[in-house]
């Protein structure tokens, strides 16, 4: 533990999944956060639970597509916890979908969220740490980004879109003092799937049909965990890997290199 002992860490939504994962484990590991959530409620239940546990932490409800919110949600972060050292751009929709099956306004959104809404918390906060002369991004992108997956057309196009800014983010900055680099999920157990689950299969034998066939899409057997993301996240954003910039990490039990 104490491996981020009071750095400041924004984590675009936090409240729920992958993100909400990451705030709990960087709590535990000493840092401040900055929890930026459109859904208040469930980004209020992960701040009441890191209060519980004796960490510091603010709620600040965001919509990362909106320059002036994403601005205002900076400076309520520097306010309330100090500036930022660390930035965790987990925020994002998914979408199900090939080409022409994906609607103009669709596509539009899913970059709206996925790609524009990256960009302006990028834009805004990364001037705060070039004052400070360091500072950590971590992108959450996807495997999606590097490889063909089934009737994902928009969704790929934007986490394509998130690995080009994390190099280009990464080269920029790399002489003052700030790293960037992006985690490519496979597929993580997240409220996501329970819903597309819910959503598309909704008798319960055709539901654990389809969740045994997604869990068997990884060669290793079985989908992630959010905490196994924290895990790897928290590592990318210690000083343990200092190193280490324009990295895109696959952590997809095997889907990469094994199927």
């Amino acid at each position: 533990m104490n491996k981020l002992q009071n750095k400041v860490a924004i984590i675009t939504g936090g409240g729920k999944g992958i993100g909400k994962a990451i705030a709990l484990r960087f709590a535990k590991e000493g840092a401040k956060i900055a929890i930026w959530e459109k859904d208040t409620d469930a980004g209020r239940e992960v701040a009441e639970e890191i209060t519980s546990s004796g960490g510091l932490v603010t709620l600040i409800e965001c919509d990362i597509t909106d320059s002036q919110n994403v601005e205002s949600s900076l400076q309520k972060t520097i306010q309330t916890i100090g500036k930022p050292t660390h930035l965790i751009n987990n925020a994002g929709i998914a979408h199900v979908g090939s080409v022409t099956d994906t609607s103009e306004e669709d596509f539009d959104l899913v970059m709206k969220v996925n790609t524009k809404g990256m960009f302006l918390c990028i834009k805004r906060v990364l001037p705060t740490m070039k004052e400070q002369g360091n500072g950590v991004i971590l992108n959450m992108a996807s495997i999606a980004s590097r490889l063909g997956i089934l009737d994902r057309f928009a969704y790929s196009a934007s986490k394509g879109a998130v690995l080009a800014m994390t190099l280009s983010v990464a080269k920029d900055f790399v002489d003052q003092g700030i790293r960037c680099n992006c985690i490519c999920p496979g597929r993580v157990h997240t409220p996501f799937v329970d819903g597309f689950l819910d959503k598309y299969y909704p008798e319960e034998i055709e539901k654990k049909q389809k969740f045994e066939e997604l869990s068997k899409y990884q060669p290793i057997g079985r989908m992630g965990t959010p905490e196994e993301i924290a895990s790897l996240a928290t590592f990318i954003c210690s000083e343990d890997a200092s190193f280490i910039t324009g990295v895109a990490y696959d952590v997809d039990g095997g889907t990469m290199t094994l199927r």
